[in-house]
């Protein structure tokens, strides 16, 4: 699917009701054109995935975005959550929006379901903190997505997943690939690309990167379990998310 030139970053903020939506200075008018036609179409292949409504998206108007300023070196996208954006930079973000969206999501969810974690907490990591939360059925879905993602099947142990992110982390030298939060969004990022979205814009790389190949994303009967959990969560999202616009409405 294309989109003709009246698509725009103005259409975008419009269509989900993002809070805020900058391009940088040194994006030229034909790049930012680009860019905001395949922002669109991500966004609209991400929203039919997780079959909610725009709100969904932009988190309820909470979400800015960015594209092409404030970068970091050898960073191609990340996602700022003390100011609530989420951010890619102008010739390296493609594929990097459905793990940043996640991002997101988490942090957003992470005082929504875990009151007593903080502003700054993202609910993967309340999860694993077993930090108080919610008694509410939306919030035991997502649970049950979390721990399928870090524990084994039975839940008695860290996942395959897990040991091998932090077996990555002790050969790098660093915190990152086992944090629940990234183990998280690249599990995201592979239940992204499983339901065949129509561009690389908003995934690319679960299958056959370097990342991949090192055993960092889901693989194989665990891939699907992780999947079903997801599906069965955004499903019951989407689907109390459409109930509440059309009682609103």
């Amino acid at each position: 699917m294309t989109f003709g030139p009246d698509v725009s970053f103005v259409t975008v903020r419009r269509r989900f009701d993002f809070r805020s939506i900058e391009v940088g200075r040194w994006v030229t008018p034909q790049e930012r054109d680009r860019a905001a036609g395949k922002f669109y179409q991500a966004l609209c292949d991400l929203m039919s995935i997780l079959r909610g409504p725009e709100t969904l998206i932009s988190l309820r108007s909470t979400l800015g975005l960015q594209y092409g300023i404030g970068g970091r070196p050898g960073v191609a996208a990340h996602y700022l959550p003390a100011t609530r954006q989420l951010a890619l930079a102008k010739n390296a973000g493609a594929g990097s929006l459905a793990h940043e969206w996640f991002h997101a999501f988490d942090h957003h969810m992470g005082s929504k379901v875990y009151p007593n974690a903080g502003q700054a907490c993202f609910a993967s990591s309340a999860w694993l903190n077993n930090d108080d939360t919610s008694s509410h059925p939306l919030t035991a879905l997502l649970g049950t997505c979390y721990q399928t993602i870090l524990l084994n099947e039975d839940g008695t142990a860290p996942s395959v997943l897990f040991k091998i992110s932090q077996a990555t982390d002790r050969q790098l030298k660093t915190i990152y690939y086992a944090r629940p939060e990234e183990l998280c969004a690249r599990a995201f990022e592979a239940f992204i690309e499983d339901s065949q979205p129509r561009n690389r814009f908003l995934v690319n790389g679960t299958r056959h990167s370097d990342e991949a190949r090192a055993g960092l994303y889901p693989q194989g009967e665990h891939r699907r379990r992780i999947n079903e959990s997801f599906e069965c969560y955004f499903a019951a999202l989407g689907a109390a998310l459409h109930r509440e616009q059309a009682k609103a409405g």
